[in-house]
């Protein structure tokens, strides 16, 4: 793929930055047939300098960058910082008399019964909160003037305590923001090069705790991102790129490289949403519009439901919250998922009272599970798969890495004799217990929210999400499980999926009564005024930014909301179907619904507008038997259902229309596959593998998609 682009076709690229590895993937498409090659890669990811291992996977899969017309680009850069404490020392401008708002904090103890819990401790101490007078109303009314006095003092302080950025938060700026503009104005004229951050550039929701923590967040790894997706930029640029570079964030779209340098806080879960909204689009391409996705990692497995083609997005996003620990808000639009501790990584282990775990403790990328050889000693699920049949030990990462089956024995050994079992037992309870988790989880986001799985595909992907996906599913009664074509890399391949999207909350109070149509319609409008503007100083024309309404309502004096999209102007006669529809999706969600008023808290506007999306091309189907494929036969434990001899089938040699029947196994380099006895398997005619469950297998999909 080197030499300069002729314009005869398109080169698009998507890289995903992971805790352990940087993934690739790379569409080059014939503009005169329509035709596609795809190319996929991962090296090693390089921290601290990250950039540095997306320019080794570009040089790594052969692609030049001086052909690239479009990149996306993911990262954990920004939750990494956070997690790990790498930001910058940051201070804090707030209104006077709410410089404790961060450790005031909420009331909420998850670990209730400890009388001696702690409250997480607030990003910045107390002596870097300053306050300066003046205040808003929460009708965004001035009632106190905005005295700037105190700044020159806050400056000097900040500058001698080593300040790196600076988070402005006032009161109820979210109806208003006038005074922290005015403060912000006056802080690069006092101070050019420290980074500034306003809340209401991050929300426009009411809050104000989660609102002045998000701006503090923001302002903590704005000078790390900056930094990083500077040298990211000029890397490429070094090697030719004059591309888009575009970069992912968290509600699922793509934002350009100056708007999320701005604010990066964006960009905090962008791995995982890509991977969400990939699944989503696929839904749509095979016909299946309600999904549930699951990502299975080294570290955690996420879930998220996707109903009707459209990804849940949410801003009562929280991070490092657990059951011993309230965590940090960030009100930022993210996808609506569910995260455990469950990876291919996540450690076994017996407690007191001999019973077995798994996770949420991971052996990581180093040492790693035991079988990778590089002095891990505890048992992981990595391993038990291995021991199991399940992974193919002569075919360890794709051949990649020689499995150490004795350190792995020695280390299930170690959890057998603490449960008075064989190491073949250790290894089935941890795969039981592994699945009996990650269904958990994915009831908390179907069955706990009022939906049932059995009107839903399970979309599979990361490195391990398909070696379990199939009893999942089983577990669950899903229609069936659908494994993506490069499931590995699956999150890169949603970026390339995604559009320029940006989505715009503002709390606006309404009584949804007689008379209150033209006061919502009148909000809508000027929001979406504001999302055509921004989109047009970046060269996009209105007629091309598409526009999606949905309204958060509740009954009156209750405090949490419940969204519902609106389809169209908001008039006295539609106002009827809304509430309907609030009433059916409260129900949902809550079992139940009140014969209350309905008031509308705010809006929440999607603004997004197509850069260059990938269309995928299909292929035709083969009338050639599976057994093509056929590697070869070995005994497999599927842990619930016994040991089976299983057909071993080459991924890579599976074409569009084969189909066989389990218990199989299919091995990819990034993946592999495990298909329970009693499922049939077929490849649809975009490389997809669809699993259909038992009670389901003796229908004949393929056709259909």
């Amino acid at each position: 793929m080197s030499g300069t682009n002729d314009k005869g076709r398109t080169i698009r690229v998507a890289t995903d930055v992971g805790g352990t590895f940087t993934d690739m993937v790379c569409f080059e498409t014939d503009l005169a047939t329509g035709e596609s090659r795809i190319t996929t890669a991962k090296s090693d990811t390089t921290p601290p300098n990250f950039e540095q291992g997306v320019l080794n996977v570009l040089k790594k899969g052969g692609v030049d960058a001086a052909t690239v017309d479009f990149m996306a680009h993911g990262t954990t850069v920004v939750i990494n910082a956070l997690t790990e404490r790498k930001g910058v020392k940051v201070g804090l401008i707030t209104t006077e008399g709410f410089r404790d708002t961060l450790e005031i904090a909420r009331g909420n103890r998850p670990d209730f019964f400890n009388l001696h819990y702690e409250k997480p401790k607030p990003f910045v101490p107390r002596y870097l909160r300053r306050e300066v007078p003046g205040r808003m109303n929460y009708l965004g009314e001035e009632t106190q003037p905005l005295d700037l006095s105190p700044l020159e003092g806050i400056v000097a302080d900040f500058k001698a305590d080593g300040v790196e950025a600076v988070a402005v938060s006032l009161l109820h700026s979210y109806a208003n923001p006038a005074h922290e503009l005015a403060v912000l104005e006056k802080l690069r004229e006092l101070w050019p090069e420290v980074a500034g951050v306003g809340s209401h550039q991050i929300s426009r929701e009411w809050r104000e705790y989660e609102r002045g923590n998000s701006a503090v967040l923001s302002a903590y790894v704005q000078p790390v991102a900056e930094r990083y997706l500077g040298r990211l930029e000029d890397g490429l640029k070094a090697d030719g790129f004059e591309g888009q570079l575009y970069v992912m964030q968290s509600n699922c779209g793509v934002d350009s490289l100056e708007a999320t340098a701005r604010i990066p806080i964006t960009m905090v879960e962008s791995g995982p949403a890509s991977g969400f909204w990939g699944a989503a689009e696929l839904g749509k391409l095979i016909g299946e519009p309600n999904v549930l996705a699951l990502d299975i990692g080294g570290t955690t497995a996420k879930c998220s439901l996707i109903e009707d083609g459209e990804v849940t997005i949410m801003t009562d996003y929280w991070i490092e919250r657990d059951r011993t620990s309230a965590g940090y808000p960030i009100m930022v639009p993210v996808v609506d998922l569910v995260e455990i501790g469950n990876g291919g990584g996540s450690i076994a282990w017996v407690d007191d009272f001999g019973k077995l775990h798994v996770g949420p403790q991971s052996a990581g990328a180093m040492p790693g599970p035991a079988a990778y050889g590089k002095g891990g000693t505890e048992a992981t699920t990595t391993d038990a798969n291995l021991w199991l049949g399940r992974i193919n030990r002569d075919y360890f990462c794709g051949g990649a890495v020689e499995a150490d089956m004795e350190s792995a024995g020695a280390a299930l050994q170690a959890v057998a004799d603490k449960l008075g079992v064989d190491r073949d037992e250790a290894a089935r309870g941890i795969v039981r217990i592994a699945n009996n988790n990650m269904v958990n989880a994915l009831k908390l986001v179907s069955l706990n929210r009022g939906h049932d799985p059995r009107d839903f595909v399970l979309v599979a992907f990361g490195g391990g999400g398909a070696m379990h996906a199939v009893a999942l599913g089983q577990e669950l009664g899903v229609k069936k499980v659908v494994v993506p074509a490069g499931a590995s890399v699956f999150s890169a391949w949603g970026m390339m999926m995604s559009d320029l999207r940006r989505d715009f909350f503002l709390t606006a109070l309404a009584d949804v009564g007689e008379g209150a149509a033209d006061g919502i319609e009148a909000r809508f409008a000027e929001t979406e005024d504001r999302a055509r503007a921004q989109f047009a100083e970046e060269g996009v024309p209105s007629d091309k930014v598409e526009l999606k309404r949905f309204g958060k309502f509740r009954y009156q004096n209750q405090e949490h909301t419940v969204e519902v999209p609106l389809d169209g102007a908001v008039t006295e006669d539609a106002l009827a179907r809304i509430v309907a529809d609030f009433h059916e999706a409260y129900e949902k969600e809550y079992t139940y619904r009140l014969d209350a008023p309905v008031e509308m808290v705010g809006l929440h506007l999607i603004a997004s507008a197509e850069v260059g999306k990938l269309k995928p091309v299909e292929s035709a189907l083969t009338d050639a038997p599976a057994s093509e494929a056929l590697k070869g036969r070995r005994v497999v434990d599927f842990a619930t259902e016994g040991r089976h001899e299983a057909d071993i089938y080459d991924g890579e040699a599976l074409c569009p229309g084969m189909s066989f029947d389990g218990p199989a196994v299919i091995e990819d380099p990034g993946t592999t596959i495990v298909v329970n006895p009693g499922n049939r398997v077929e490849m649809d005619r975009w490389g997809n593998l669809h699993i259909l469950i038992a009670a389901l297998a003796g229908t004949k999909e393929l056709e259909a998609v």
